[in-house]
């Protein structure tokens, strides 16, 4: 289907090419389960998001954006979380509402499959390339949400997607993930480049801050006891 500022996101399976990620059958059924289902609905969207913090970086997007498509995937694919989304927003209008209303579930979603979060690393890194574009990010899943965004992409468009959405994005990942996120442009000239830079890297470091620190004994980390 199209994906032009009027589309609708399609609620078909099989809209979109599968993802070649699939994560294997499992009979452990001891290991907890870090996942989450959030639903969102306004006026001006309704959203879907499950994740499973665990995964293999198998995802199913569709929101009717298509760039904003690609960057979820991105985003799942270099994480490792496995990300299904679904949104219908008032596309008519334009992609502001949906692109936020996304982050904000996606925010929620995350910490929902977190729970009290013993056991995680908590924080992650990442220095990105992607051929003129390096990106870096820093972040905690500190429950403290604060964004330090340090990008700046050179036009206002990327295709038909407005470019100061992918801040939009993060501040509502940020807010509601309860992520302190720095994101630092290193170089870059092309703005799709940066951009996906930017998600990739963010991807990486959530990969590491999710995980199970092996030397963690289960134990919050942090020495207030709780995040």
């Amino acid at each position: 289907m199209g994906r032009g500022p009027g589309a609708r996101a399609d609620w078909r399976l099989g809209a979109r090419a599968p993802c070649p990620y699939k994560r294997p059958m499992t009979t452990d059924k001891e290991a907890p389960m870090r996942t989450a289902t959030i639903t969102r609905k306004t006026a001006e969207t309704e959203i879907s998001v499950t994740v499973d913090l665990d995964g293999t970086g198998a995802y199913s997007n569709e929101t009717g954006v298509g760039f904003f498509d690609h960057m979820l995937d991105q985003l799942s694919r270099h994480s490792l979380i496995d990300m299904t989304i679904r949104a219908r927003g008032d596309l008519h209008i334009d992609d502001h509402h949906t692109v936020e209303d996304t982050g904000i579930a996606l925010g929620q979603a995350l910490v929902a499959a977190l729970g009290d979060k013993r056991g995680i690393r908590r924080y992650g890194e990442c220095a990105l390339a992607m051929d003129d574009a390096q990106v870096r990010c820093a972040l905690d899943l500190s429950g403290r949400p604060f964004l330090v965004w340090g990008l700046a992409l050179p036009t206002p468009k990327i295709g038909s997607f407005d470019t100061e959405l992918v801040r939009e994005f993060f501040q509502a990942l940020s807010t509601h993930g309860g992520i302190t996120l720095h994101v630092d442009q290193v170089h870059g000239l092309n703005s799709h480049h940066i951009a996906e830079a930017a998600f990739k890297a963010v991807a990486r470091a959530l990969r590491q801050a999710v995980e199970p620190d092996p030397r963690g004994a289960n134990a919050v980390p942090s020495t207030k006891g709780s995040l």
